[in-house]
C-alpha cells in the first residue's frame, strides 16, 4: 500500500564539520529531535543543501536518514536535477534506500516547456513505486509550474503525484491547483510555516518547514486540525515572524542551523559556501529574540 507521507514533515539540515564533510551524528541527533518533537515524517529537500553534495554523497544522505528514521516516520527525499537519468537514478537509490517518497524539483538551467517537463516528471513516477511530490521551488528560482501541467500530471498518475506549490501568489495558486484535480491532490505548504494558517484552510495534506522549531509546527499543526483557535492565534504571530526573517535558500539555512545549534541539535552552523547570506550578528540578535518570543508561546519543554 502506498504511504502518502502527510502532517508536520520537516526538512532536515544537512549538519557538515568544519572541514565539509557530512556530520552524521548531528544528523542522528536531528532526526531524533524531530521525532521526538511530534514530526510525522522528515525530507531532504533544498534546504538540506543537496545541491551542494555530491551525487554519492546524496544517496548516502537517504541511506543515513533512513536508517535512523528506521521506519518510525516517513522519509521523503530529494532527487531533483538538470538531467532526466540523473533525477531517474537518484529516486531508484532513494526507493531502494527505503524512502516513501521523492520529491523533485525540475531541471533550472533548462527552459523546459511544459511537455518536456511533463516527461521529465512521467519518467521518475514510472520509475518507481513511491509517490513523487512535485516542487514548484521558483519562490527560490527558476520558473513557476503552470496549472495546467501539475493537473496533468495528477489526471495520469492519480495520487502516486503529489505537490509543494511555492510560487507566489501561494494561497491562490494553492487553490486553483486544488479546483484543477477536484480537490483530490495532496498538497504541501513550503513556506517555513508562514503560509501555514492559510493553506491548512485551503486543503493541505502537509506542511515542509524547518526543523528549528518543529515542536512549535506541531503544536500548530494540531490545534488547526482541532480547530483550538486560541492557540492558533498565540502561535502564528510569532512563526510568521520568525519565519519572515528568512527570505532566501541561504537565509533558510543559516538561520535554521543557527536555531539547532543554540539547542544542542547540532554541533556547527557550518554551509558548504559559496553561500549567498551570511547571517550577521544584529540578525542573530533578532533571530534569538524572536526564537525566545515564541518558546515563552508554545514550546513544549
Amino acid at each position: 500500500m502506498t504511504t502518502i507521507p502527510s502532517g508536520v514533515l520537516p526538512v532536515i539540515a544537512t549538519p557538515f564539520t568544519e572541514d565539509g564533510t557530512i556530520d552524521e551524528a548531528s544528523l542522528r541527533s536531528q532526526i531524533e529531535f524531530a521525532i521526538t518533537h511530534g514530526a510525522h515524517g522528515v525530507v531532504l529537500g533544498m534546504v538540506s543543501e543537496v545541491l551542494r553534495l555530491s551525487g554519492a554523497e546524496r544517496a548516502r544522505l537517504a541511506d543515513l536518514t533512513c536508517d535512523a528514521v528506521a521506519g518510525r516516520v516517513s522519509v521523503t527525499t530529494s532527487v531533483g536535477a538538470e538531467s532526466t537519468h540523473t533525477a531517474v537514478r537518484l529516486a531508484g537509490q532513494a526507493a531502494g534506500s527505503g524512502a516513501d517518497a521523492v520529491m523533485a524539483i525540475p531541471p533550472m538551467a533548462t527552459a523546459c516547456d511544459d511537455e518536456q517537463l511533463f516527461g521529465y516528471f512521467s519518467a521518475l513516477v514510472e520509475s518507481i513505486e513511491i509517490p513523487v511530490v512535485v516542487q514548484d521551488a521558483s519562490g527560490y528560482l527558476g520558473r513557476p509550474l503552470s496549472i495546467d501541467l501539475q493537473a496533468r500530471l495528477y489526471d495520469a498518475y492519480g495520487n502516486q503525484v503529489l505537490f509543494k506549490p511555492e510560487a507566489q501568489p501561494i494561497g491562490p495558486r494553492l487553490s486553483a491547483l486544488l479546483a484543477a484535480t477536484h480537490g483530490k491532490a495532496k498538497v504541501y505548504e513550503g513556506t517555513g510555516g508562514l503560509a501555514l494558517v492559510d493553506s491548512h484552510r485551503r486543503g493541505i495534506t502537509g506542511t515542509m518547514p524547518g526543523p528549528d522549531i518543529v515542536w512549535a509546527l506541531v503544536r500548530l499543526w494540531r490545534a488547526l486540525e482541532d480547530a483550538d483557535w486560541d492557540t492558533v492565534n498565540r502561535l502564528q504571530g510569532p512563526i510568521s515572524s520568525l519565519v519572515s526573517l528568512q527570505n532566501s535558500l541561504d537565509s533558510f539555512v543559516a538561520v535554521q542551523k543557527h536555531l539547532l545549534v543554540r539547542q544542542g541539535v547540532i554541533r556547527s552552523a557550518t554551509a558548504r559556501g559559496p553561500v549567498g547570506y551570511v547571517l550577521d550578528k544584529e540578525t542573530a540578535g533578532e533571530v534569538d529574540r524572536l526564537f525566545d518570543v515564541l518558546a515563552a508561546a508554545g514550546h513544549p519543554c
